[in-house]
């Protein structure tokens, strides 16, 4: 019975840092993404007329 509990610790475990990994890779897409679209408005902010 405990071998059960320390497997599924162990998956468990693998699966939180697999997760956190693919959370901070898709944060790091996100704001470089960001900066960039800002910055190409930034570039075209004298073509806009309100």
């Amino acid at each position: 019975m405990p071998e059960k509990a320390y497997q599924t610790m162990k998956h468990a475990g693998a699966w939180g840092i697999v997760m956190g990994v693919l959370l901070m890779i898709a944060g790091i897409t996100i704001g470089v993404m960001s900066i960039i679209y800002g910055g190409k408005l930034l570039k075209n902010k004298s073509e806009i007329i309100f």
